[in-house]
């Protein structure tokens, strides 16, 4: 499935406001189709079943998995990502609470995807795989101002740019990295990619969202574009499992 045709069944770009401190176990977005359903008990549904588990014995051991059940018409594609830092016990377990969430919120629905904090969980009725999902995105940010905001977006591009190009030189394209601030601050960063995207479609991916920032987080404190395919978030604390 294209990209774009996936993007063309969700809503555009959705906006999210939240502190710092308000990060929990419930899920940070989710995008259903919209109006491609399939019939309930039928066969799409059950490869959707299956599907599901693949990925949910599959992700844990690396941090991702994709997955493809059935034959066409009624064939499911999907993938899950765990954030790079996290164990692969709390992996299946986010991997799971996702799935759950995902079914309840779009019980019908061909095509859908769910970010928490710690997973990414996409599924649709086509071939999707190895193509950077641009359209299905929101924006997240710490409502703090910083003091000095043009030289603090000049360092989190800087740093963001650095740990983009980590991240995609790696197979498991994510990256974390730190700068100084001056004095005793510090600003902290995270890129990932799914692990369907070549190594120069991440950065590619990488590159575009974190063209963003102005849009998205000028001069806040922290920071995240979330997106179908790749991510980054920054923050002035440490955020990320040691």
């Amino acid at each position: 499935m294209s990209s774009s045709k996936f993007a063309s069944f969700l809503y555009p770009i959705a906006f999210a406001f939240l502190l710092h401190t308000a990060f929990g176990d419930d899920p940070l977005f989710h995008f259903c189709s919209n109006p491609e359903n399939f019939t309930a008990n039928g066969p799409y549904e059950a490869n959707l079943n299956k599907l599901a588990s693949s990925l949910y014995l599959q992700t844990p051991s690396t941090g991702f998995a994709m997955s493809s059940v059935g034959e066409e018409p009624d064939q499911a594609y999907g993938l899950a990502l765990c954030r790079g830092d996290f164990a692969s016990s709390d992996c299946k377990t986010c991997v799971a609470d996702a799935n759950s969430e995902i079914r309840k919120r779009c019980p019908y629905n061909k095509a859908a995807i769910i970010w928490y904090d710690y997973c990414l969980f996409k599924y649709a009725d086509e071939d999707f795989f190895g193509q950077i999902d641009n359209r299905n995105k929101f924006y997240m940010w710490n409502v703090q101002s910083v003091d000095e905001p043009e030289a603090f977006n000049k360092k989190t591009k800087e740093l963001l740019s650095k740990l983009a190009e980590d991240a995609y030189a790696i197979p498991k394209l994510y990256a974390v990295g730190e700068m100084d601030l001056g004095k005793s601050n510090k600003l902290y960063g995270l890129t990932q990619c799914t692990r369907d995207l070549s190594s120069t479609d991440c950065k590619k991916c990488l590159d575009g969202i974190i063209g963003e920032l102005p849009s998205c987080c000028d001069g806040k404190e922290g920071g995240r574009v979330v997106g179908g395919s790749c991510n980054f978030r920054y923050e002035i604390y440490p955020f990320v499992n040691a």
